[in-house]
Formats: structure tokens, sequence, C-alpha cells
């Protein structure tokens, strides 16, 4: 990439942290998500829309004066995003998305990113996530590309996970009510 290029590639690429405590950083989560947009240089009025539209696509728009560090996991996870998102990028880069969040949170955050037309690069040992969020999966290991290939075709590859430490997501029986879960 060169010097030239990088302001496009700032307008088109967002990138969610693996730990939001890492991304917000203003005193209120509207001061956050508007971070990015004024520092495109867009005008006040501009800033204000981008800003009502990401806290209304994540669901925290009456989070908007409250203090990132006073947000559970999933609040700072969806303000994190709406940061990205009111800088409306093309695509999406999430590190770890469901990292520290509570089942509720997690499923909430995967019905939104659901929502979403954007290109999605999803960085998971989730594999949960992936399979409900992903057509294609690419798997690393030792910094090594060690598959590529459909998330189903990958899932159903128990070799290819076991030697890249990853676990496919459950499919066997409930010990409770003994249903049969057929993910893959």
């Amino acid at each position: 990439m060169c010097e030239s290029t990088l302001p496009v590639v700032r307008r088109s690429v967002g990138m969610v942290f693996q730990d939001p405590d890492d991304q917000l950083f203003m005193p209120t989560v509207e001061e956050d998500v508007a971070f990015g947009p004024l520092h495109l240089g867009l005008a006040q009025g501009q800033v204000k829309q981008r800003v009502d539209h990401a806290l209304e696509t994540t669901g925290i728009g009456h989070l908007r004066r409250r203090p990132p560090y006073r947000l559970s996991g999933g609040e700072k996870r969806a303000a994190s995003i709406a940061t990205v998102l009111s800088i409306w990028p093309d695509i999406l880069v999430l590190d770890e998305p469901s990292a520290f969040l509570d089942p509720r949170s997690r499923g909430r955050l995967i019905d939104l990113l659901n929502t979403f037309h954007h290109t999605k690069i999803i960085a998971t040992h989730d594999l949960d996530l992936a399979l409900r969020l992903c057509g294609r999966a690419i798997v690393l290991s030792e910094k090594t590309v060690c598959g590529d290939d459909t998330i189903h075709a990958v899932l159903r590859d128990t070799t290819l996970l076991r030697n890249a430490g990853l676990e496919p997501p459950s499919t066997g029986s409930c010990p409770v009510c003994g249903r049969s879960g057929q993910v893959v």
C-alpha cells in the first residue's frame, strides 16, 4: 500500500478490535462513533447523520451519552461496531467478535452481523459463529493456510480442524432433551 491510497483504504475498510476497550477511548459513546467521520473531514451535519444511523443500526441509541467504561461487554461490542459503521466502510474486518460475550450478547451480535451487506472478514476460533455468518472459511495454522473451502466443507474435515487445534460446532444430542443438533 502506498501513501496515496491510504485515505481510500481508511474509508473502505473498517476494523473492529477483539477487545472493545482498545477501540473505545472517548468520553461518550456518541463521541467515539463520531471520531471516524470527523477525521474523514465530513461536515457536522453528515457526522450527526452517520452517528445517528450507526447507533440506530446497532440498537444502542439509548447509550449515546454513556461513557464506554460503564457499558456491558455486549454494549461495548455494539459500540465498537457502531464506530466502524459510521465511516460507511465497504469491508468489515472483525477480530474475534464473540470474545468476552455472554450467550445472549453473542446471539445478538450474530443477528446484527447477519443484517450487514458488507464484505466481512472475521478472524475467529468460534466456529459456530463462522457457520452462522460465513460462506467461506480459510483455516490458518502456524501462519500457514491449511484449508480454504466452503464453511460446511471445512467443518466436515475433522482432520483439518484437529490439526489446526479447532473443534467443530456441537452436532451431538442434547443431554437434557435428547434432540439431535444437525449443524453441518
